[in-house]
């Protein structure tokens, strides 16, 4: 276990997150920027701290999982410590990733545990910290097959840790659009900034961690562009601060939108389908508001 903790850089990064928070803050103060408000980034750190104290069991059993998972892999004396493994490692967790941040916009149970971290109209470095709650609790399941390879648990583990590292820093507006060659392969704050965005265009769209190459791979890019400004928050936002309410608005909608249902079926479609679907009124789900976009912008 100390092994593991050693391998989890949060707690070394974390003095440095405080510190770029105060730094932005008080940059935005002192150019009227406006890009905090301080009721707001408490919220997101009271989401940190719920984070973190629900993150505990299901980290504890995934590193369970992982180390038996290990045991059996034939490829565990392969796979080691070797320079290729940790860059094999850095690729395969990155697209571990993009599915978990995919499945968390696209599959609604799990967005009600991811919402949280979208809900805040401000994007700045205090919203990276503004964590998933729920999410927490099915984080690891898709990271159980790197075990399985050969990858030793604490490799994974320092992976994880060094790709979220690198995320706090793309959750800011001071940064504008980098080289083009990095914007192609790297998720940059410009990409982010999509990611944050409520505009149509920007729904459910830069889910990658470190790397942009796995939303151009399976059509879920977009650029930042000029003409579309990003409009940050939820496309109905919530007009609270409270942080049980940020935690739990999601899972309480969720909660009506099933007891309103008679059939089962229409049940597991609220729970399984992306968020926007709905058994007696419009279809609101991203995809369906973007091809209703582009048939109105085709008609004028």
């Amino acid at each position: 276990m100390q092994e593991f903790i050693q391998n989890d850089l949060t707690f070394v990064a974390l003095p440095l997150f405080f510190a770029a928070i105060a730094l932005e803050a008080w940059w935005s103060a002192r150019e009227g920027l406006g890009w905090y408000r301080g009721a707001d980034t408490l919220a997101s750190l009271s989401m940190m701290v719920f984070a973190g104290i629900v993150e505990i069991a299901p980290r504890l059993l995934a590193i369970v999982i992982m180390v038996k998972l290990h045991e059996v892999s034939p490829l565990r004396d392969v796979v080691q410590h070797q320079w290729w493994a940790w860059l094999l490692l850095f690729l395969l967790d990155d697209f571990s990733y993009y599915w978990f941040h995919r499945m968390n916009h696209q599959v609604r149970l799990f967005w009600a545990g991811h919402v949280n971290h979208h809900s805040s109209r401000y994007l700045n470095f205090g919203t990276a910290l503004r964590q998933g709650v729920g999410e927490r609790i099915h984080k690891f399941l898709f990271w159980l097959w790197l075990p399985l390879l050969g990858f030793d648990p604490a490799m994974i583990i320092t992976m994880v840790s060094i790709s979220l590292f690198y995320q706090f820093w793309i959750h800011t507006r001071a940064v504008g659009r980098l080289h083009p060659w990095v914007e192609a392969i790297f998720n940059t704050p410009s990409h982010h900034r999509v990611h944050h965005g409520s505009n149509v265009r920007y729904l459910d769209c830069n889910h990658g961690g470190v790397l942009i190459i796995w939303d151009r791979l399976f059509g879920t890019f977009s650029a930042e562009l000029d003409q579309d400004p990003v409009v940050y928050g939820l496309t109905t936002n919530i007009e609270t601060d409270n942080p049980l309410k940020v935690l739990g608005h999601e899972y309480c909608a969720l909660a009506r939108d099933l007891a309103r249902c008679d059939r089962w079926a229409d049940r597991w479609r609220y729970l399984l389908l992306a968020p926007g679907w709905s058994h007696d009124g419009p279809d609101k789900r991203a995809r369906v508001l973007r091809r209703q976009q582009a048939s109105c912008l085709s008609a004028v």
